[in-house]
């Protein structure tokens, strides 16, 4: 009885830290994305950790995110400079930075991992913080094309482990996917969708499908530009003014290849395997 007793408090325990706002955050990856999503998190008042395997790649990422907190300083006091500053180095509090993600996750409610989109990096990044992080912490993955469930296989915590996919720069854009794969728990994914909501961002829900639903969508458009360039039937140029003054898009599909990186954009396209997951459409269904 004392053995069911203390099983059931422990249940209570873990349930009720679960539903417990996410306050203190780790952010794997100072790159571009994770330093964006650090400012952020940051800026809305949680308690952020950068990781990263290098000190001279964390002080890049705490120049970046000064830099960017300088600027949107200068719009939003430009006429008090001195308050202009003040929330800058509050917001700067909010963030600490280290090389240990292991030793970091002891205390943290949620793991963003921000790194290069491969498989096998992410799965035993997140095998070794498995290990260390509490029952509670959830684990999530910035990846715009790898599947969750791929990766989350590495860990003992599937009904813990999600999507949180931002937009770059992250703290312009105000989307993110959050994805539940097959094994997260409801808890887990309301839990995402109260943190984007807490960053001011808007989420939207996506099932862990190839490339979500942004990708989806967006990579065979920009795949189909590089086609119609390639059989001769637009200049690069002429494709890019027409989807903008036509479709009112904000960037032509080659701008946005560019904007993104062709490399990244190798990247998205080889892990969502376009040309087997997306089905073209049959020119006499569409006649």
């Amino acid at each position: 009885m004392a053995f069911v007793t203390r099983q059931f408090i422990r249940s209570l325990s873990s349930s009720a830290a679960l539903h417990a706002a996410i306050k203190h955050v780790t952010i794997i990856g100072g790159g571009l994305m994770g330093a964006g999503i650090a400012q952020v998190a940051a800026s809305t008042g949680h308690s952020v950790v950068l990781v990263d395997t290098s000190e001279d790649i964390l002080k890049k990422s705490a120049k970046g995110i000064e830099s960017s907190l300088k600027r949107v300083a200068k719009k939003k006091f430009a006429e008090k400079p001195e308050d202009g500053e003040a929330f800058i180095q509050k917001i700067l509090k909010n963030i600490s930075t280290s090389t240990d993600a292991a030793s970091v996750v002891q205390g943290t409610d949620l793991v963003v991992e921000a790194i290069v989109e491969n498989l096998k990096v992410k799965q035993d990044l997140f095998g070794a913080l498995d290990k260390a992080a509490p029952e509670h912490t959830i684990f999530a993955s910035n990846t715009s094309s790898l599947p969750i469930a791929d990766i989350a296989s590495s860990t003992a915590r599937l009904d813990r482990f999600g999507g949180l996919h931002f937009f770059n720069p992250v703290p312009m854009m105000k989307l993110v996917e959050v994805i539940k794969a097959p094994g997260t728990s409801q808890q887990t994914f309301d839990s995402l969708l109260e943190f984007s909501k807490a960053l001011g961002k808007h989420p939207v829900s996506c099932k862990d499908t190839p490339g979500f639903i942004v990708n989806r969508l967006l990579v065979p458009y920009m795949l189909e530009a590089v086609r119609l360039h390639e059989r001769g039937h637009g200049s690069k140029e002429d494709i890019d003014v027409a989807m903008k003054l036509g479709a009112g898009y904000p960037m032509g599909p080659f701008e946005l290849l560019d904007y993104v990186g062709l490399d990244t954009s190798k990247f998205i396209i080889d892990g969502e395997h376009f040309v087997l997951s997306i089905p073209r459409f049959d020119v006499k269904v569409l006649c």
